[in-house]
């Protein structure tokens, strides 16, 4: 895929984490430009955060660390799937996954 067709819509497209040896959904966060060519260059997630306005390395401080196992954007090119290996914990409540409340 040409990477020059996302942040057409946007400078942020949302991008759904999922653990690649369970399928389980971890999170969803967002990427800008910069945070995407980091992810690619250093097989690590990266994101944008839109609460603090800046980059964030995924485990840079906690070292729940997302290895990158495999990068792919819906058939719109405005969202992005990433499977990760998953160091730790996912969330910051100290929960595997950011998706832990049931509703239903």
């Amino acid at each position: 895929m040409n990477l020059s067709e996302l942040f057409v819509k946007s400078d942020l497209i949302p991008c759904v984490v999922q653990e690649d040896a369970t399928g389980e959904v971890l999170m969803l966060a967002y990427m800008n430009r910069e945070s995407l060519e980091l992810t690619l260059q250093t097989r690590e997630t990266h994101f944008w955060s839109r609460s603090r306005q800046e980059l964030w390395h995924k485990g840079a401080s906690s070292g729940h660390i997302q290895r990158v196992v495999s990068l792919h954007a819906d058939c719109d090119s405005d969202t992005l799937l990433c499977r990760v290996a998953q160091t730790g914990n996912a969330c910051h409540t100290g929960s595997h996954s950011c998706f832990f409340k049931e509703i239903l």
